[in-house]
């Protein structure tokens, strides 16, 4: 696998007969080989995780798919209004909350399931090509003080009602949020996912281009058990062939 990060939350995954493309809304993305079936995901309409310009794609790759969540859902004159391209429009598919579905494009095929995100949207758990890969949009345990005992408290259960749902479950990748943000919360949710899943390789990202949150993390001792499993990301571009 070559997994490149492209920017915020934004990674392409690149298999043997496929690719993966999550959340881009901006940044350089690859070329890819125009033989490959390319999927392409976006895990809400927040606007650092979504962007039309990704409808473009579809009129260089051949073989391509667009799994969206259902917040982005288009009718055809919106679709008119703000100028998606004919070749994409019939690529499009919509996928809700907690659903698996199964899609096949070119010489390749994937499944896909999901989980309610605690802010929009959905996570993704995509099984393709043999490999297991979780990407969770905004699916994070957020914690804001100033929005109170009785949010933090529901933001809490909401997140670990989802981590219920993957309890034990092996991913050769994982794509977590490590929001400097949250101050001295910020390593709650990639924390809890990584002791409640197992990962073979954990990328931070929503890190809002403070790559030093990483090194904060690998040093803290809530990941001792695994940081040795945790990708250090220094700009966008990286790449890293697994």
């Amino acid at each position: 696998m070559k997994i490149t990060y492209i920017h915020h939350s934004s990674f392409s995954v690149e298999l043997e007969r496929s690719v993966l493309l999550f959340d881009y809304f901006e940044g350089e993305i690859p070329e890819f080989d125009p033989e490959k079936s390319v999927y392409v995901f976006a895990s809400h309409k927040h606007h650092d995780h979504y962007d039309k310009k990704i409808f473009e794609l579809a009129e260089r790759y051949p073989h391509i798919l667009f799994i969206l969540s259902g917040d982005i859902c288009m009718n055809s004159k919106y679709m008119d209004r703000i100028g998606i391209p004919n070749p994409a429009r019939d690529r499009i598919r919509y996928i809700g909350k907690n659903v698996s579905c199964e899609y096949r494009e070119g010489q390749s095929s994937i499944s896909v399931e999901t989980l309610a995100s605690t802010d929009e949207g959905v996570a993704f758990i995509v099984s393709c090509e043999g490999r297991s890969i979780y990407h969770a949009g905004d699916l994070n345990w957020w914690k804001w003080w100033e929005e109170g005992d009785d949010w933090n408290r529901s933001m809490e259960r909401d997140f670990l009602r989802e981590m219920d749902k993957i309890k034990g479950r092996h991913f050769e990748l994982a794509f977590l949020p490590l929001d400097p943000r949250q101050e001295e919360d910020y390593y709650l949710g990639f924390d809890c996912f990584m002791k409640t899943a197992h990962a073979d390789r954990a990328f931070p990202m929503h890190c809002w281009g403070d790559f030093s949150v990483i090194d904060r993390l690998k040093k803290d001792r809530c990941s001792l058990e695994y940081r040795d499993k945790i990708i250090e990301i220094k700009k966008d571009g990286d790449s890293y062939e697994i």
